[in-house]
């Protein structure tokens, strides 16, 4: 906990509702997340040939990809946004705006007409309603991350922001789930189907998040005129250094997830079309697996610090580039199970149960929700072209050139790590164990 993060003195031990809101935040980031994860599949699997049928098929496959890029690109411009509201106004009214506009989009792309019904049309529609799901996504991950972690023990506050962290890979595997057994389905049925179901999830989670309270971090800081009247530009002043060490931690999480679970899945599908229901399958196994490994990477920080874990995972996704492309080569359907358990359930999964805590530790109070978002959507702008460069890097030299992307991207995150100074090493959980046995002399029950 650095000076410039550290958090109010009335929410030592966290507030009664602070096993709520991190469920509730998580239902929230599960259901957005299925929502988004799901245009990545259908553009891996379908929208090629629906929406660019009179294309050759690896253009098809990159102008799919370029779509699905589109909606990254407005993620900053979400988080800007996002983190701004929920900087100057709250954070829970972010929370239930983004997931009303997200669930919208995504349910509106489940009634598209295709190509062959309106030509031309079918894409841009595609084009605009992605434009309009990168800007709700963009906006949603910082409040629910911050809320959860701003209503939690101080001492267990990695655990908490791991649950809604938890979230991403419990949405992951829905998506995936519903697209395995969509794939049996007639004609558009097999895409279409995933993204109507969202509406329902949606309404679950918009009743979830409405319940919810508010930060009392930043209601005290609102009480006490600690707000900014223009949070983005203050933290782009103040604290651009925590949004590029943002940056470069989340460039490996975002490249490893995308260059695994979109362009992995499309590369075998392209060589091994008879593997596929075997990858969907392999990646909604290893989203349950990342569900049980977010969440335990996130309280083992509470233990031993941020920066180990993430200095291990990076370590591993270094490692695991290309061994993970070379044993999916030959479509052996038990390798393929493997390298998507290990991508995703173990490495992955350790990078973003540990990012809900050290990114939000990065930032004060009042302009948390802001840098954090900033930073985290920056990279994920540049991660969603992981699919896209993937493919053209195949194209020029073969599968080494997806490899070396991804261990780009690793060595990049290690570099960001080693340059981050731990916020939550034995000096700062001996402060809070101080303060944890005051509080206790001076309250003997407590909650």
């Amino acid at each position: 906990m650095t000076d410039t993060a550290r958090p109010v003195r009335a929410s030592v031990r966290g507030t009664p509702d602070r096993r709520k809101t991190a469920l509730a935040a998580a239902v929230g980031t599960s259901v957005e997340n299925y929502d988004f994860i799901a245009y990545g599949t259908a553009s891996a699997l379908y929208f090629g040939a629906v929406f660019f049928p009179e294309t050759d098929p690896v253009v098809g496959t990159l102008l799919s990809f370029a779509t699905l890029a589109v909606g990254f690109l407005m993620r900053p411009l979400g988080g800007a946004l996002g983190g701004y509201l929920g900087d100057r106004f709250g954070r829970k009214p972010v929370l239930v705006a983004a997931m009303l506009v997200m669930g919208g989009a995504t349910f509106l792309i489940g009634v598209l007409p295709t190509y062959a019904q309106v030509g031309v049309l079918a894409p841009i529609l595609l084009v605009l309603i992605r434009m309009v799901q990168g800007l709700a996504f963009g906006a949603e991950w910082g409040g629910a991350v911050t809320m959860a972690y701003e209503h939690a023990p101080w001492n267990r506050r990695g655990m908490y922001a791991a649950i809604p962290q938890a979230g991403n890979p419990l949405g992951i595997a829905l998506s995936s789930a519903m697209f395995f057994f969509s794939a049996n389905l007639e004609g558009d049925w097999k895409w279409r189907v995933p993204f109507l179901v969202s509406a329902v999830l949606v309404i679950a989670g918009l009743i979830v998040r409405a319940r919810l309270s508010e930060s009392p971090e930043f209601e005290e800081a609102k009480a006490a005129g600690r707000t900014e009247k223009n949070p983005l530009l203050t933290v782009l002043r103040r604290d651009w250094r925590g949004i590029l060490r943002v940056i470069a931690l989340r460039i490996v999480e975002s490249f490893a997830y995308y260059s695994t679970a979109t362009f992995l899945l499309s590369h075998i599908s392209t060589q091994h079309p008879d593997v596929r229901s075997v990858a969907l399958g392999a990646i909604t196994a290893a989203s349950i697996v990342a569900i049980g490994v977010t969440f335990a990477a996130g309280s083992l920080t509470d233990r031993i610090g941020r920066r180990p874990i993430y200095i291990v995972a990076c370590i591993a996704a270094m490692l695991f580039g290309f061994p993970m492309f070379a044993l999916t080569e030959g479509g052996n359907p038990v390798m393929v199970v493997a390298v998507f358990v290990i991508g995703i359930g173990l490495i992955h999964a350790s990078l973003t149960g540990t990012q809900g805590s050290l990114l939000t530790e990065q930032f004060r109070t009042s302009t948390r929700t802001s840098g954090a978002s900033i930073g985290y959507q920056v990279a994920a702008s540049l991660g969603g072209f992981a699919p896209l460069l993937a493919a053209v890097a195949v194209g020029a030299i073969g599968w080494p050139g997806a490899a070396l992307l991804y261990v780009g991207a690793a060595v990049v995150g290690l570099i960001g790590i080693l340059l981050t100074r731990e916020t939550w090493g034995p000096r700062e959980r001996a402060e809070v164990a101080a303060l944890l046995r005051d509080e206790d002399a001076r309250t003997p029950e407590h909650s």
